[in-house]
């Protein structure tokens, strides 16, 4: 029986660069409100949202994805040509196949990558990390580009007077890289799919494809509606204060620190509410840095972390060589959360 050769890659993984791209129209609560019955005090103490990004024509998945990832690749002082897997989480790329990991691959100028989209909603990042540092340490990849990206404005009903103000657009993405200490810590992750129907879409596309209005929610005017996000927002909020804090304090024990180790938190930015409450649960001490992207970013999805993370470090907030708790979790339900190293 032949042997098969064992594969050789880094003895650890981490985070060298990181780059964001939020599109260039700021919509405040204002418009907002144009469609829904509410006010802008109420969007703010509910959400803490004040503003959010929504893309214009040309600010596609791939258009976003390749403006934040040039960021990443210059930040980590690599070449494209050097990336060899590019890992892309959506919900928000309508085309079923190919994967828009492919197009970005090709655009970015890299040496035939190896190319992939996940579906992991909200806690998308934190799966594509972990993939990442998989295939650095396990050798198919020297450095691996993981992207979070999101057009969720497309699947945003503006009659929906819980979700309409939620959702925003954008792009993140690292590149993860070889490391001679460890700098990304072991992933807690996994899922509860009894809850799948908290968060969900509001009609499968063969539905919508069918063209049977009988079976398609219609707007004031009576016209179709194109299939939206729409959550039970109470159970979403018990299920991320209560069970995502004690996933949050199972990255921190898995990665052997404690919360007086910690200098960033950056959790996903779902709603301002549920990040101060974690905090509260999880008794972070007043010197860690606590993302609140979600006030000017809306809720991005799979993109938020690493734009959170992005603009922390770009103001100065969080510095390299941080150590930061990040965790994602959303429609699945599903979650994941681990210590890393700032770059």
């Amino acid at each position: 029986m032949a042997k098969i050769k064992p594969s050789k890659g880094a003895p650890y993984a981490r985070i060298l660069g990181v780059g964001g791209y939020r599109p260039t129209r700021v919509v405040p609560n204002e418009v907002i409100l144009e469609t829904i019955d509410s006010s802008d005090e109420w969007i703010r103490s509910r959400s803490g949202i004040e503003t959010r990004h929504w893309a214009g024509p040309d600010e596609t998945v791939a258009a976003m994805s390749i403006e934040a990832a040039g960021k990443a690749i210059a930040d980590s002082g690599i070449a494209a040509e050097q990336i060899g897997a590019v890992v892309v989480s959506t919900v928000s790329h309508f085309s079923q196949t190919p994967a828009v990991a492919t197009e970005i691959a090709d655009k970015l100028g890299t040496d035939k990558a190896a190319a992939f989209d996940i579906s992991a909603g909200c806690a998308g990042f934190g799966y594509g990390l972990t993939l990442a540092k998989g295939l650095v340490v396990e050798g198919s990849a020297e450095y691996v580009l993981v992207i979070g990206v999101e057009r969720l404005s497309d699947l945003t009903d503006l009659e929906d007077r819980a979700t309409a103000f939620l959702f925003g657009d954008g792009a993140g993405a690292v590149v993860v890289g070889p490391s001679q200490e460890p700098a990304i810590g072991p992933t807690v992750w996994g899922s509860e799919g009894d809850k799948a129907g908290t968060i969900k879409q509001t009609v499968p596309w063969d539905h919508f494809a069918a063209g049977d209005v009988s079976r398609l929610p219609l707007d004031s005017a009576g016209n179709v509606k194109f299939p939206a996000i729409t959550q039970e927002g109470q159970a979403v909020f018990r299920w991320a204060v209560f069970e995502m804090a004690k996933v949050a304090q199972q990255a921190l024990d898995a990665a052997g620190i404690s919360s007086d180790d910690l200098d960033v938190f950056i959790p996903h930015q779902a709603n301002v509410r549920i990040i101060d409450s974690m905090v509260k649960t999880l008794k972070l001490p007043d010197h860690v840095t606590v993302a609140r992207d979600i006030r000017t970013t809306g809720n991005t999805s799979a993109a938020s972390i690493p734009l959170a993370m992005e603009r922390l470090l770009a103001t100065g907030e969080a510095k390299s060589g941080d150590t930061a708790l990040v965790i994602g979790f959303g429609a699945g339900l599903v979650y994941a959360a681990t210590v890393v190293t700032l770059p």
